[in-house]
């Protein structure tokens, strides 16, 4: 075993998506010298192509925008809309109608080309990558700290990196949660999901060329609608294992019925031909026991997963990262990296959270309609659309006073604070 310097690296950054070279970038920015450990291939596949309108602000900081508006692998998006069972399309929620500000108009993007152009700005800025390497265990200190990793490389020899800071950036591997018994599920959003994408499908043109299409499926089950470059769509259905599996095992049956059940998406279909396999995952909604400890902090899916109805996967990625990555910066300078340093983090990242969450618990109640609910109150109708953008620092408690009367909506949850 090979054992690097202990002052070699600043920070160590398990994870080479969105949220760890978010943090990696911005801590390499500041001058600290970061080690980026991916234990995947660079391309590997990986779905969350939509992109929600505050995502901007983490990408403007990564200075990105203007790469990604010039590149060929995205879709303009300007807004989201809701299909019925029937077909009947809602009026698109166009961001450009409720602010003027850039982030109006964001983005559908391929995510291996995106995370590659993520990889390169964090390399660019001085990261030293480590592809292909799996990390195996944490290095501890003589006061249980983590102090570092252990690694192994591509040609199966382990080594160690230290560090003051470890950042946990695994995604739904969940790293920390797994190793630590961290992991508590969302008992209420137990989902599972199937997509594949299609060529030659129907889709619109001009200002709605990139609108996300959540086309709804009865017992609370929807299916994603996602327009993406060269002619493609990524098309996904998510519900309750027990309907998909009900009269069937087999996936391709599954998701074929499902389509005839859903007169929107059969239409969108019918010119279109499937071009890749089926994918399967269980949906499972999450949030870590711990958000941080003694010299380790956890980020994006690492630390929460979230129902993907409304996209917010990648901002939550973008923004822990940013944020992740000033209260580590902080932490470097003061010298201090106990578990109660993070805790501002744990609690920003969590209130940022909850008014999602506390949505998407909303959008599957059995007695809830958003047509409904904005029928009934209007005026809430810019409240909406705030949470769907991502502008999610802010009071909702009005709002989901509103929606309580017509959905169960859950209190905050209670753990995801450091582990003090």
């Amino acid at each position: 075993m090979t054992k690097n310097n202990a002052s070699d690296f600043d920070a160590i950054v398990i994870g080479a998506g969105p949220a760890g070279t978010t943090v990696a970038s911005l801590l390499a920015e500041a001058g600290r010298r970061v080690a980026l450990v991916e234990k995947e291939p660079i391309g590997s596949y990986k779905v969350g192509e939509s992109l929600i309108p505050f995502c901007w602000y983490p990408l403007q900081r990564l200075g990105l925008v203007e790469a990604l508006d010039e590149s060929g692998f995205v879709v303009p998006k300007n807004s989201v809309q809701f299909a019925g069972i029937d077909g009947k399309v809602s009026r698109p929620y166009y961001f450009f109608d409720h602010t003027e500000h850039p982030c109006a108009k964001t983005w559908q993007v391929v995510r291996k080309d995106f995370d590659q152009l993520m990889l390169d700005n964090a390399l660019a800025k001085g990261v030293q990558f480590f592809a292909e390497t799996e990390v195996k265990a944490f290095l501890k200190n003589a006061g249980g700290g983590v102090s570092g990793v252990r690694c192994t490389n591509p040609e199966g020899e382990e080594h160690e990196l230290q560090a003051p800071v470890t950042i946990d950036a695994s995604g739904r591997e969940a790293f920390s949660q797994t190793r630590n018994g961290w992991r508590v599920p969302d008992e209420k959003l137990r989902k599972l999901a199937i997509w594949t994408y299609y060529e030659g499908a129907l889709r619109d043109e001009g200002v709605d060329e990139g609108t996300t299409t959540i086309a709804y499926l009865p017992e609370k089950g929807w299916f994603w609608y996602i327009p993406l470059p060269n002619d493609r769509v990524s098309i996904g259905v998510v519900a309750e294992k027990e309907y998909l599996f009900k009269r069937s095992n087999t996936i391709q049956e599954i998701f074929e019925r499902e389509v005839g059940v859903q007169e929107w998406i059969q239409k969108r279909l019918e010119p279109g031909r499937r071009v890749e396999d089926f994918r399967i995952t269980s949906d499972f909604s999450y949030r870590s026991r711990h958000c941080a400890a003694e010299g380790l902090v956890l980020v994006g899916d690492a630390f929460s997963f979230l129902d993907p109805v409304f996209s917010s996967g990648v901002y939550f990625a973008l923004m822990s990262g940013v944020m992740a990555a000033d209260a580590v910066e902080a932490a470097l300078q003061a010298g201090d990296y106990s578990a109660s340093r993070f805790e501002d983090y744990g609690t920003a990242f969590r209130q940022q959270m909850e008014p999602m969450r506390r949505l998407v618990h909303a959008f599957y109640d059995e007695d809830f309609n958003f047509g409904e609910f904005l029928r009934r109150y209007p005026d809430f109708r810019s409240d909406l659309t705030d949470c769907l953008i991502g502008h999610l620092d802010r009071d909702y408690s009005p709002f989901f006073e509103a929606v309580g009367q017509f959905a169960d909506v859950p209190e905050p949850l209670p753990h995801g604070g450091p582990q003090l």
